[in-house]
């Protein structure tokens, strides 16, 4: 998956990018976004593109990793949706699944057919770049907030994506500028940032990696590792579900490799699809490398199902308890 040189329509270099056979969809960021009605004009054109049509996502999970703003409703961070739980777990539970529902009936509506959501991360640890958008530090209740965002974005009709795995949670350090280490046991790691991949893997239509590096448990990070992506989320936690990288052009992703080979070695770990966005350069590189295309069944799959009929009041009434939130 690839992002855009252009920042609200196709260049021409966009066109010959995403008509690559190993490309299998599209990531897109607020520079991408002016209006719904822009939006919307834009998306068709990236299904046009290719058919099967590509897949097209975003990051909105709510709160300050909301890529659209204007024109949507203003989501509040999963952190605001887990003080709610530990006051009233039923209106706590209620709150995330009309969070999932209005982000994703609001994509499905203008053509985005995907949001890396929800967040699964325990947030055991003060951090920067996960803070607030975890949505407790008790994987208890990480699990029942996460089970109902999933619900509400299945309602919608959108696939979910339980990100990071096995967790990004108990580490400060930002992954976007460095690769953080946890130096925790895999015991540990099982019985906490573990707990809602495992419970939710029923409901989960994929994950995302987390550039974390684990010393104690293997030598490779996540997005690298056999040892996490099939013994322990495949084998162990029984996941049957697509494996998105995050972005390789993040700092936790480089190492001494070249770019392509670190591709490869993402995709020979269990990575389905890999991420590599903000560098167009490097996206051609790694499609120069020939990698394997992807499997076009589960990109399918990925684009989520028929919506399920929701009230027009039901849904006024959860955009504005979102807005009030938030």
């Amino acid at each position: 998956m690839v992002d855009l040189e252009g920042t609200l329509e196709l260049t021409t270099a966009d066109r010959a990018r995403l008509a690559h056979p190993s490309v299998g969809g599209v990531v897109l960021f607020t520079r991408n976004y002016e209006s719904p009605a822009q939006l919307a004009e834009l998306t068709a054109s990236l299904h046009r593109v290719r058919s099967p049509p590509l897949l097209v996502a975003v990051d909105q999970e709510g709160g300050r990793v909301q890529r659209f703003r204007d024109g949507f409703t203003r989501l509040p961070c999963a952190a605001r949706l887990g003080s709610l739980y530990e006051h009233d777990s039923d209106g706590g539970c209620s709150a995330a699944h009309q969070a999932g529902l209005v982000m994703a009936s609001e994509l499905k509506a203008v053509g985005v057919d995907l949001s890396f959501a929800p967040v699964l991360d325990v947030g055991q640890v003060d951090s920067d770049v996960i803070g607030d958008r975890s949505f407790h530090h008790r994987p208890e209740t990480v699990t029942a907030l996460g089970r109902a965002f999933i619900d509400g974005m299945h309602k919608a009709g959108m696939s979910a994506t339980g990100k990071h795995f096995p967790g990004h949670g108990g580490v400060s350090a930002d992954s976007h500028q460095c690769l953080p280490h946890d130096d925790r046991t895999l015991d540990a790691v099982e019985d906490c940032d573990l707990k809602p991949y495992l419970a939710l893997r029923d409901v989960l239509d994929a994950v995302m990696t987390a550039h974390v590096q684990f010393d104690a448990i293997d030598p490779d990070t996540p997005t690298y590792s056999s040892f996490w992506l099939r013994r322990m989320l495949r084998d162990t936690l029984g996941f049957t579900g697509i494996v998105f990288s995050d972005d390789l052009a993040m700092q936790g992703a480089v190492d001494r490799r070249p770019l392509a080979q670190r591709a490869r070695r993402a995709q020979l770990a269990g990575c389905d699809i890999i991420l590599i966005c903000n560098d167009p350069a490097a996206a051609d590189e790694i499609l120069a490398a020939s990698l394997e295309p992807p499997d076009q069944h589960r990109l399918a799959a990925m684009r989520g199902q028929t919506p399920q009929p929701v009230a027009e009041e039901v849904m006024l009434a959860a955009r504005e308890r979102m807005t009030d939130l938030a």
